[in-house]
């Protein structure tokens, strides 16, 4: 049951995101831009959901899980990246916080750039 409710969130968030970006194509924003706003929208959100699930104790794991993990991580992941750094901040593991950051974003588009040649070198592609 829990799966197919983080499947039903998803979805909506996927064509929230989707929505994001053929707006900023129609406005003639870079992708970049579109994958900006995804970004800080998304990780405000969760900020706001993170803040309000800690203070109401009784809220149920099926409409975090929609909102969170469903919604937000289909509209981005960045989000939970934020979370993750942001809860690694706040129990002072301010080193752990720093080499999770960087390493997601060095080691992300780095495995970017890998799949990129793994895909060049199959397809024989200069």
């Amino acid at each position: 049951m829990l799966y197919l409710i983080v499947f039903a969130g998803a979805g909506i968030g996927g064509a929230l995101r989707h929505g994001v970006n053929e707006a900023a194509w129609k406005l003639g924003a870079a992708s970049s831009a579109a994958t900006l706003f995804v970004n800080i929208a998304g990780s405000l959100a969760m900020g706001v959901l993170a803040g309000y699930f800690a203070s109401r104790l009784d809220a149920s794991q099926h409409v975090r899980l929609f909102l969170t993990t469903g919604i937000l991580g289909g509209f981005t992941t960045f989000s939970a990246f934020s979370l993750d750094t942001a809860l690694l901040i706040q129990r002072h593991s301010y080193w752990t916080a720093a080499g999770y950051a960087a390493a997601s974003v060095l080691c992300s588009v780095g495995a970017l750039f890998a799949g990129l040649a793994l895909y060049r070198a199959a397809a024989q592609l200069p």
